[in-house]
């Protein structure tokens, strides 16, 4: 079995479980263990991916949440260059040069540099509307570059399921399609209502949400290929 379809499927388990539980953790914390935190950051009774009670960066960028957060991020970075990479690997061995294999690598390569960034700026707070409109531009590069190479990588796989079906269970490769999909609706009909003032909560909602989706694509990986 080509070596990169191991590492890649190793790896895609990690990119889902680091973030999820690192996240999740903070959320815990929040909410729950109020021993661990200043009065000001603690919540009660809230389960944001439903009512939007509070963003993923007010869970992690205080002490000790961003002690979890920040670490979880930078290696999930860093696992994210190494899967576009292996991926890269995977579409040459069944076909060379594919026109798609620079794309993704690059939005893949960039999505990963955008979230290193995020997480070295959050939590360092300055009183400049620049500072702020800076970060903001950093987390939404995050997120469209990621969407951006999981596009281009599952039309990859598509364009060549022919010659990669003894590897991989194709139903998974229609979910992986069918999930990108709703990722790109789900952002295009999401830009006006982040765009408006108001609606904090839904923002928060959908920003828990998108966040499961996006990470949600490498847990599809971890099944999609096959062990043997």
């Amino acid at each position: 079995m080509n070596k990169n379809i191991v590492k890649a499927r190793a790896l895609s388990i990690w990119i889902f479980l680091v973030p999820f539980v690192a996240v999740n953790i903070c959320l815990y914390i929040t909410t729950n263990l109020h021993f661990l935190i200043d009065q000001p950051y603690r919540l009660f009774n809230t389960f944001p991916y439903f009512d939007g009670g509070t963003s993923i960066s007010r869970t992690a960028r205080y002490f000790p949440n961003y002690l979890i957060f920040k670490p979880a991020m930078f290696l999930t970075s860093y696992l994210l260059i190494k899967y576009w990479l292996f991926n890269k690997n995977i579409i040459n061995s069944f076909e060379q040069n594919h026109k798609y294999i620079k794309k993704f690598v690059f939005f893949g390569i960039a999505s990963a540099i955008s979230l290193i960034l995020h997480s070295i700026f959050l939590g360092i707070s300055f009183d400049i509307d620049i500072y702020k409109l800076f970060r903001r531009v950093i987390m939404l590069s995050f997120i469209i570059f990621e969407v951006v190479a999981q596009t281009y990588l599952v039309l990859s796989l598509y364009s060549i399921k022919g010659k990669i079906n003894n590897f991989i269970k194709p139903t998974i490769l229609k979910f992986k399609i069918i999930l990108v999909s709703l990722l790109i609706i789900v952002a295009v009909i999401s830009i006006p209502i982040i765009a408006l003032p108001g609606n904090k909560f839904l923002k928060h909602a959908l920003e828990w949400d998108y966040f499961l989706g996006v990470i949600t694509f490498y847990l599809l990986t971890f099944f999609m290929w096959k062990k043997k």
